[in-house]
């Protein structure tokens, strides 16, 4: 059996000792659907379940180890023990009752620094899971073979995080491209990451037609967006320009307004461009 180092052991039994042994090729994270520590975790796989995660995650990242992650765990359907004696680490991680809410950073931490010790200690590879079969790094409801009830575990706050935040953590993390006291990875790591096998990524805006661009695209897309912002600014102060210099001047307050809303109209044709290329009117 082995046990990680940055967690409290409180094993249970008699699993620890009667469940079968594997050979641990994947980590798959769950949500427990309830505000607990480690402990009362701990409690709820002794005394209410027959079920039970290798490990517990409390808020603050606090974590409870309750089985050796060479023996099997019951948390993960077919993924806990296979034939050819694979199984999958599990662990289950506090949230509200909803599990809709994001893990907290402490919580980010110590799943990073965890799955950096699954790869070191047991050889988990540095990818998400392809199939449910396929050793890495997952989440519950990432296949119907690991999840049968079809549940949302960990929650969508919790997704998006594991595949944005905590997997390129541990990668980069695991390879030595940030310090043990770093807590996010940097821009360019996520960036790789979250970019799909074929090399798109979706965009947030992006019309229907086009949902995912390359990153090349996407960086176009930001430089012209920042262009129409610095666009929009020149036009307020062509504005504001125009209006102080009639200021004073003797004309009447329609003609101010005028003079005002022309200025803005002139500069702002000029910028009001899509990413399609057509202007704000679909010209």
């Amino acid at each position: 059996m082995a046990w990680y180092p940055g967690a409290k052991k409180m094993e249970l039994q008699p699993e620890s000792d009667s469940q079968p042994a594997i050979r641990p090729t994947q980590f798959i994270v769950h949500s427990i659907v309830a505000p607990w520590t480690p402990e009362r975790t701990y409690e709820y796989w002794r005394d209410s379940t027959n079920l039970e995660s290798h490990f517990g995650l409390g808020y603050d990242g606090s974590l409870g180890q309750f089985i050796g992650t060479e023996t099997r765990a019951d948390a993960n359907a077919a993924a806990n023990r296979r034939a050819d004696g694979t199984g999958a680490v599990s662990l289950e991680s506090a949230s509200n009752l909803q599990a809709s809410d994001p893990w907290t950073p402490e919580q980010v931490e110590t799943l990073i620094k965890l799955g950096v010790w699954l790869h070191q200690k047991h050889g988990i590879p540095l990818r998400i899971c392809r199939t449910a079969d396929d050793p890495g790094f997952g989440y519950h409801r990432l296949f119907d073979a690991w999840n049968p009830s079809a549940h949302s575990c960990p929650g969508d706050a919790r997704v998006k995080q594991f595949r944005e935040v905590v997997f390129p953590g541990i990668v980069a993390r695991a390879t030595g491209k940030t310090t043990e006291e770093d807590d996010m990875p940097t821009a360019d790591e996520i960036a790789t990451a979250v970019l799909k096998k074929d090399g798109v990524i979706a965009v947030p805006g992006a019309p229907a037609t086009n949902p995912t661009w390359t990153l090349s695209s996407v960086q176009t897309e930001i430089l012209k967006r920042l262009d129409k912002v610095a666009a929009t600014e020149a036009a307020q102060t062509a504005a504001i320009t125009k209006l102080a210099s009639l200021v004073g001047s003797g004309v009447d307050t329609a003609t101010v307004v005028a003079a005002v809303q022309k200025a803005i109209a002139d500069a702002v044709v000029r910028v009001s461009v899509d990413v399609t290329g057509a202007d704000s009117k679909g010209v």
